[in-house]
């Protein structure tokens, strides 16, 4: 499992988190909602060592996160699919998806190949294993990132608002891909602002609120009015999100 312990996370004078605990347990999607600036992205940096932590512990599967010697083994555990894609320019979408399995998990090139080409396949852009990420639509790019991300056979699979450089049409995409890994029983955690896939995914929804976790409940107590919507604070952002009638 994950394990966040009194996190907390200073970029100069400014305190982002602040003594967040949190667990995530194998086989559990766990979404992450909150306004801008509560430090959600700040989290999910810190978890695969991204970001540096200030004070407080993260381990996963019993790795520390802030031991550089035990890191290797975090990242071997733990894929992040960004925000902004983060392909690679200058490699082909099979060579951006089989690079780090042979580097890092020490894979033979016909079998990352292999592994690679079939989750091309299962994202429906087999044709584009020797495009270039120019080449490529922004949703294309988010489901070669989804590809990457899995061929390295996480335990975890971190996803950072990776619908929110997309238009709607791409995000369906996407958001449709995701929802199929779900059902194979993957670890998810995603920052998100698409309030229906995260209702429609996610085991628990965690609300993080000026660097805090306000709320952590299952998905269906988190909508509900006796749950999380008695309060305010939620209320206000789901509402201001569309999905509350105010």
């Amino acid at each position: 499992m994950i394990e966040i312990k009194d996190l907390y996370k200073n970029f100069s004078d400014l305190e982002v988190l602040k003594g967040v605990d949190l667990c995530i347990k194998h086989g559990e999607v766990v979404s992450i909602l909150g306004g801008s600036g509560s430090g959600k992205s700040t989290l999910m940096r810190c978890i695969n060592g991204l970001e540096e932590i200030t004070s407080g512990t993260i381990s996963v599967d019993g790795y520390d996160v802030a031991d550089k010697d035990q890191l290797r083994d975090v990242r071997k555990k733990c894929s992040t699919v960004f925000q902004q894609f983060d392909l690679y320019p200058h490699l082909s979408v099979l060579d951006n998806i089989t690079l780090a399995p042979i580097k890092v998990l020490g894979e033979s090139k016909e079998s990352a190949i292999e592994k690679g080409t079939a989750l091309l396949e299962s994202v429906g852009l087999s044709d584009k294993a020797n495009a270039y990420p120019a080449q490529l639509s922004g949703g294309q790019k988010q489901r070669i990132g989804i590809c990457r991300a899995l061929a390295m056979r996480p335990d975890y699979l971190l996803l950072d608002e990776v619908t929110s450089s997309l238009d709607p049409e791409m995000t369906a995409e996407v958001l449709e891909i995701l929802k199929k890994l779900t059902s194979d029983g993957i670890t998810m955690i995603s920052v998100t602002h698409e309030i229906e896939f995260a209702h429609e995914i996610s085991d628990r929804i965690v609300f993080l609120d000026e660097g805090r976790i306000l709320k952590d409940l299952p998905k269906e107590q988190f909508f509900a009015e006796d749950g999380g919507l008695a309060d305010p604070r939620i209320a206000k952002f789901l509402t201001k999100m569309g999905k509350v009638n105010g």
